[in-house]
Parts: structure tokens; sequence; C-alpha cells
């Protein structure tokens, strides 16, 4: 069962959506919620009241350090290694782990 979403967290994640429109990237959906997407590639996504970002080691490390922030497991009982869940309190840094993430996709 997904995690209900709530008003501040989708205001913030449409705020980073539209920040990376001009870079190429469009919403769509993957796992059953909205994701972020740069040439059918995801970088990132809304999971309840929480971001998800596809990071490299540095950035993710400094994502984890967060309070509540963990590896994403999108409920397969697995952890995606690359991925990061950023919990809404942070949400501050959302902007600019979608940036990282970006990159990171892009390669």
């Amino acid at each position: 069962m997904k995690p209900k979403i709530s008003l501040q967290a989708r205001t913030e994640y449409e705020a980073v959506a539209v920040g990376l429109e001009p870079a190429g990237v469009v919403q769509g959906s993957m796992f059953g919620m909205p994701c972020l997407k740069i040439e059918k590639k995801m970088l990132a996504g809304l999971y309840g009241d929480a971001m998800t970002f596809k990071l490299p080691p540095e950035p993710r490390e400094e994502a984890l350090a967060l309070a509540g922030a963990e590896h994403f497991d999108p409920g397969m009982g697995r952890p995606m290694k690359e991925w990061v869940v950023v919990p809404l309190e942070h949400a501050a840094s959302w902007p600019r782990f979608a940036e990282q993430a970006l990159e990171f996709v892009r390669g």
C-alpha cells in the first residue's frame, strides 16, 4: 500500500518539478508514484511525505545523514542502493538533491 501524500509534500514536489522543467525534466509515474524523468530515466519521485532521489555516492551519503532519511525500498523488501528517501522536513534540500540526481542520471 502506497503512503498518502500531504498537500504540503505535493506542493514542494511540484516546485522541484517546475524548477527542473528548463533542463528537460518531465513528470510521470513509476512504481505507482509520481516521478521526475529525463529521457525516460527516473531521477526522483514522491513517496508519501518524502522525495526519493537517485544519487551518486557523496550526495547519497549526505542525504542519508539527514534525520529520517534512508535507502528507498519501493515495497519489495530490498532497498535500492542508489536511491534515498528524504523526508518532507528536509524539503529545503530537495531542489539541490534533484539537481544532483539529474546530473547523475544524465551521466
